[in-house]
């Protein structure tokens, strides 16, 4: 069993702890929500532990978590180690690294997968960084991975930012196959010679190609909600969506999946297309279609 010190203690980071705990490891928590934290700042969780100490950084990506890098920098000592397991952008972990390296401190960069089921299901891990630092890491993953063999739900990917890079790519996956899903119910609905559709989706859960997790999901939504007409059809992106097409370019590598399943999701915010009406303009000009007047 470890000591651990969990930064961040939101939906994910609570359910880490309690997961951690159960499993007989020592959680020492910080958060601003007085409810739920163990400490009373960042350098009261440090004095907690002892050396050489541990600590994962569950807080939003961007600058909460590099602000968070810095003050324990100043904090921690030679020999203590950092986990990252926000949903940073890869290029953030060289420049934590860094800062953190020249006081003798630890980094890895983890992705995280596994949202609010992750406490009992266990967690999908990626990480990055040193084969020492992973290896004194390794109880902690071990608890939090899925139970199984360890190559199905963990891996090393490679250096310092790699954890961060895989979790990006597989999140941009994830959107291609939501998008997928989502058109599929749509077009089933739209047709209407299939009268029963939650009974139909519900029926690719075993045996099919398309079966997986994510259909689960939408089952279990389409059983609360047969028509999903309590929810409004706006989505929004968390920024790794963007990151992987960014990196798609960057590598000059064909990605009009993923691509069309982020800009699905730009559309779901446009009350009023402008790019729409001009479609439907450029329609009656050369067509003479009809068009629908606004406020008709």
């Amino acid at each position: 069993m470890v000591q651990l010190g969990l930064v961040g203690l939101g939906k994910m980071g609570f359910n880490m702890r309690e997961r951690l705990r159960a499993a007989g490891h020592e959680v020492v928590g910080f958060d601003r929500n007085p409810a739920v934290t163990d400490s009373e700042s960042l350098a009261d969780l440090v004095s907690k532990l002892d050396a050489p100490r541990i600590v994962w950084i569950m807080v939003p990506a961007g600058d909460p978590t590099r602000q968070t890098v810095v003050e324990l920098s100043q904090s921690l000592s030679e020999g203590d180690l950092v986990i990252d397991g926000g949903n940073s952008k890869f290029t953030d972990d060289k420049l934590n690294a860094d800062l953190l390296a020249a006081k003798g401190i630890g980094y890895l960069d983890c992705g995280v997968s596994g949202g609010v089921w992750g406490k009992d299901n266990g967690y999908g891990l990626m990480v990055g960084g040193a084969g020492s630092d992973v290896a004194r890491a390794m109880p902690i993953f071990d608890t939090l991975r899925p139970e199984g063999p360890r190559e199905e739900g963990f891996s090393h990917a490679g250096e310092v930012g790699a954890g961060h890079y895989a979790k990006m790519i597989h999140n941009g996956i994830e959107y291609g196959i939501m998008q997928a899903y989502a058109e599929g119910f749509e077009l089933l609905e739209a047709a209407h010679v299939v009268k029963d559709v939650p009974a139909v989706i519900k029926g690719w859960q075993r045996g099919t190609v398309v079966r997986s997790w994510l259909l689960d999901l939408l089952v279990r939504a389409l059983e609360e909600d047969p028509e999903l007409d309590d929810l409004e059809g706006y989505v929004e992106d968390s920024g790794e969506g963007r990151w992987t097409l960014e990196e798609a370019v960057n590598n000059a590598v064909p990605a009009p999946v993923l691509s069309a399943a982020l800009f699905a999701r730009f559309s779901s915010r446009q009350k009023d297309s402008a790019a729409m009406r001009a479609v439907a303009a450029l329609r009656n000009q050369f067509g003479g279609h009809a068009v629908k007047k606004a406020g008709s």
